[in-house]
């Protein structure tokens, strides 16, 4: 399938992380950084990039697989404030989605972010790329005490908007961000362009439309708003 099919929609919510934004550059810089630091051999750019969408503890955990990795620990914690010092050094907003979001605006389609990075990186990475003050909502990872695949999140952002979520878009490259937002009773779009392991496969993940590439999605979206691609 390569368009959503049923409802016009009027409103779009994005996933962060290899979704909207290429953070894996900083990201990745930052695990590498430790893992010198400690001694440890450099994971490779390509396979530490298709884990970005993890986050930080599924980063350490592939860099440092001889420990547990766990939430908040101290090499969690010491690679979150790296990260926070370099937060927009390399990251960007996917080719071609600067676009869309500018056609969004102009038809006065409001868009969003729901992201399980928590608030105090995805607030000032989103105001390094101009987009904080053109969002019409941020949810992050910590906004709630829930965070995707629960759905919660998904339904702040559209009663914030003041959409119905059935009219509603969201878009994410994980699993649980497909899951999140079908069980908000939205639809779901996987963008497989994102940061996706060679283990995992969005055909499986139940995704109403999958997005290939950037030009791809920008297509999806304008026609399920009911713009002229």
């Amino acid at each position: 399938m390569t368009e959503l099919n049923g409802a016009e929609y009027n409103a779009v919510l994005f996933d962060l992380d290899g979704t909207l934004v290429d953070t894996a550059p900083d990201m990745v810089a930052v695990l590498q950084r430790l893992q010198q630091e400690h001694g440890v051999e450099a994971s490779p750019y390509d396979l530490a990039r298709s884990n970005v969408s993890n986050g930080a503890v599924g980063l350490l955990t592939l860099g440092f697989p001889e420990l547990e990795i766990e939430f908040g620990d101290e090499l969690h914690q010491h690679f979150l404030e790296l990260y926070a010092e370099t937060i927009c050094q390399e990251s960007r907003v996917f080719g071609q989605l600067d676009q869309l979001l500018d056609q969004l605006e102009a038809l006065d389609c409001p868009w969003g972010v729901v992201t399980n990075k928590p608030e105090q990186l995805t607030v000032p990475l989103l105001i390094e790329l101009g987009l904080a003050e053109r969002s019409s909502c941020i949810i992050s990872g910590d906004t709630l005490a829930v965070r995707k695949p629960d759905p919660g999140p998904l339904l702040l952002a559209c009663d914030l908007i003041g959409v119905d979520p059935g009219a509603s878009i969201y878009i994410g490259d994980a699993e649980r961000d497909i899951e999140a937002g079908r069980r908000a009773g939205m639809a779901t779009i996987a963008a497989s362009y994102g940061y996706v392991t060679e283990d995992d496969d969005p055909r499986e993940w139940d995704a109403d439309v999958i997005a290939t590439t950037t030009e791809e999605l920008t297509q999806i979206v304008l026609k399920a708003v009911n713009l002229d691609t």
